[in-house]
């Protein structure tokens, strides 16, 4: 039987990190060799982190890439399996993104990649050059290679590795993306196995796309697709979620953990090849289409594939793996933080807890951390004892032995909830509660006395101090007023983060976390340097109503009762005095938009690439319960103060990059942060439509409107 054994990779791979980045390839390949596998494929860049950015124009980063390979070579470990190792590789004076195929001590190719990506968070041509060549070149190897194994030279460019029994192709992370993908001329030449090597990063439903591309792949071409991704923060705003796969003929045999904490996962799975040939021979559409296809490349290898004696590894029973968006919410960022809170040598987190639903979110995605930190150690899964001894390094402990996600939390979040003469004993209480259930340190201070101080400097040049609207002051007297308590607590919340850890006797320091949801940082409704400017905020890059099924998540799931409170409450910044009525300060009023309305406007500005007048025409096919001009008035609106504000995001704090429609200035969404607020031309246009054009722009929709509640459900959906 054509049984061959094959084993993908998951690596929490850290940029520049060789002696770590060596240590797990190395442990990887022993993992693979003990399973009896015959190729091994890790993740994109795993020698030196995807994740290096200029770092990459650096010739010691090349360098070093060779050291680690050198020392690969210079042991036994690729005996007998072909590994499939990434890492930058320069030749005749561009820079490649490479694949480096190696067995028995003697390196056979270098694939270079194809396609670079370059949208949304990626900016690969900036460092490497995409191949174009279509036959191969010799590459001469560096000295460091040649003085191991005596090797001159290798080929280099994209070929067929055509075995003794078997013919295998590589891509590389974007090239599967693409709509012509390599894949397709490659399996139609002959490849029976696909392997792919990325660095595919998480995003709220995106790993949905990466199955349905893969079953595609292999349900038409007959082949065998097996794909490596990294996992964890390799040192920067995304976390890839892993979830290494192994497909045949439409149907997936394998698959890693997409969030999982361990650094080092091999998923493996035996192929039956001569599955993938009987669909072949069968598919006769596919043989008339594979006269078409121009010669590969061969590169010969003479090595046996197939040497399993196992039985071929059964289907998976899924169909289906992506989570619910709720529950990613708890996955993702929480093994984002677990990674940051490692790498970073800090010995824990401190929250500004405001006891609203934003730093509420916040402090659970730290419990779900401690949640997955616990379940990791009882289940006793691989990596465990690595797990165990990375908690206790953390905390300090040689013996720690956490019984609950509560045991951990008391030791890695400290929240503080800094009251002022307008918060409301609801939400200290609330924030009380929460803090009691999921066992943070929680602590409680006034920050009126800060901002008297404040006020008291300016009294010495101010003729008047500001008053609040409700006293007689107008609105900017009003906003200087708020903004003064705001970022007050950011100044308090670092004083506190480094007083904590003297207070306490902790063996480090503590990081500091924002909670600012993407829809409130699109529309600006955050104060410049207030307690949205922190280390890194967890739910930047999700929206508020998100957040909120997030939350129910946590009350149904993890049984955090304290979360009911939280949603029954309308949000609040508390920075003004209430009303002579009584009323509190609402965050939706405010704005003059709902949270669900900017999350479909913001999804139409970035996802739909849509300006004033496009949205104007696209929202009043969704809003067709609303009249014309009260539709014109919310775009007006959201477009007048996201330009007025657009200048926050260029000090936004690093939030984990979630969701397609982020605003983040500095990687992800590059406009401009100076604008013309009033829109002339653009709120014009949507003033001529209203006045001279009804008629026409009234197709389809009810004559009468009667409410919105139908366009919210519609906005939400």
């Amino acid at each position: 039987m054509d049984h061959a054994k094959i084993g993908a990779c998951n690596l929490n791979q850290w940029a520049l990190d060789f002696e770590g980045n060596q240590r797990r390839i190395i442990e990887s390949i022993k993992i693979a060799k003990q399973q009896n596998c015959t190729y091994r494929v890790g993740p994109e860049l795993e020698v030196t982190g995807y994740t290096c950015q200029d770092h990459f124009l650096e010739l010691d980063t090349i360098k070093h890439s060779w050291e680690v390979l050198a020392y690969i070579l210079s042991t036994d470990l690729t005996n007998n399996i072909i590994c499939d190792i990434g890492m930058p590789v320069l030749h005749r004076g561009n820079l490649y993104n490479t694949r480096v195929i190696i067995l028995n001590k003697y390196i056979h190719l270098i694939r270079p990649k194809l396609v670079m990506a370059d949208d949304g968070n990626y900016r690969e041509a900036r460092y490497f050059s995409p191949w174009r060549k279509k036959d191969l070149e010799t590459f001469v190897l560096p000295s460091s290679i040649r003085k191991v194994t005596g090797q001159e030279e290798t080929p280099i460019g994209n070929a067929i590795m055509s075995l003794t029994d078997s013919e295998l192709a590589i891509e590389i992370c974007e090239e599967l993306w693409q709509p012509n993908s390599p894949h397709i001329d490659m399996a139609l030449s002959g490849a029976e196995i696909i392997f792919n090597s990325s660095a595919s990063h998480f995003a709220v439903g995106r790993i949905q796309k990466r199955y349905d591309l893969i079953k595609e792949t292999t349900s038409k071409d007959g082949v065998c697709y097996v794909y490596s991704n990294l996992v964890g923060c390799d040192g920067d705003r995304l976390y890839f979620d892993g979830c290494s796969l192994i497909s045949i003929n439409g149907i997936f045999l394998a698959r890693g953990k997409q969030f999982t904490l361990n650094e080092v996962e091999v998923v493996t799975a035996v192929i039956d090849l001569d599955q993938l040939r009987s669909r072949r021979v069968e598919a006769k559409t596919r043989s008339s289409e594979a006269m078409n296809v121009p010669y590969f490349p061969r590169i010969y290898i003479n090595f046996r594939l197939c040497q399993s004696k196992e039985e071929a590894t059964a289907p998976l029973e899924t169909t289906s793996f992506a989570l619910e968006k709720h529950a990613e919410i708890g996955y993702g960022p929480a093994c984002y933080l677990w990674d940051l809170l490692r790498k970073s040598g800090a010995c824990g987190y401190f929250l500004p807890f405001s006891g609203g639903a934003d730093s509420t979110a916040t402090a659970l995605i730290v419990y779900n951390m401690a949640y997955l930190v616990l379940e990791t150690l009882e289940e006793k899964s691989q990596g465990h004892e690595f797990i165990s001894g990375e908690l206790r390094k953390i905390v300090r402990d040689d013996k720690f032995m956490p019984k609950s996600p509560q045991d951990i939390v008391k030791k890695v979040l400290y929240t503080c909830y800094m009251k002022s003469k307008h918060s409301s004993d609801k939400t200290r209480k609330r924030a009380e509660n929460i803090a009691n259930e999921i066992g943070c340190v929680h602590s409680e201070v006034e920050i009126d006395g800060m901002c008297e101080g404040f006020m008291k400097s300016g009294d010495a040049f101010l003729t008047q101090r500001p008053r609040f609207e409700s006293e007689g002051g107008d609105m900017r007297e009003d906003l200087a007023l708020q903004n003064l308590q705001a970022r007050t607590r950011m100044v308090l919340s670092y004083y506190l983060s480094q007083s904590f850890p003297i207070q306490y006797k902790l063996p480090s320091f503590l990081l500091v976390l924002a909670s600012a949801n993407l829809d409130e940082s699109l529309r600006g409704y955050v104060t410049k340097y207030d307690c949205s400017s922190a280390d890194i905020n967890p739910i930047g890059g999700f929206s508020k109503v998100d957040l909120r099924k997030f939350l129910y998540w946590c009350h149904d799931v993890r049984k955090i009762k304290s979360v009911a409170e939280i949603l029954e409450a309308a949000p609040t910044a508390e920075l003004r005095p209430t009303t002579s009525g009584g009323k509190a300060q609402e965050d939706e009023e405010e704005m003059g938009l709902t949270y669900i309305e900017l999350s479909l406007l913001g999804r139409l500005r970035k996802l739909d690439l849509m300006g004033p007048v496009a949205m104007f025409k696209k929202v009043i096919q969704i809003w067709e319960n609303r009249s014309l001009e009260a539709v014109a008035d919310k775009v007006k609106k959201f477009f007048k103060y996201y330009a007025i504000n657009r200048h926050k995001m260029t000090t936004l704090t690093p939030s984990i990059h979630a969701e397609k429609y982020g605003c983040e200035d500095n990687r992800y969404d590059l406009r401009p942060f100076l604008y013309n607020t009033k829109w002339t031309h653009q709120f014009h246009q949507i003033d001529s439509l209203l006045n001279s054009e009804q008629d026409e722009i009234l197709i389809g929709r009810p004559k009468n409107p009667k409410g919105i509640e139908e366009d919210l459900q519609k906005s939400t959906a």
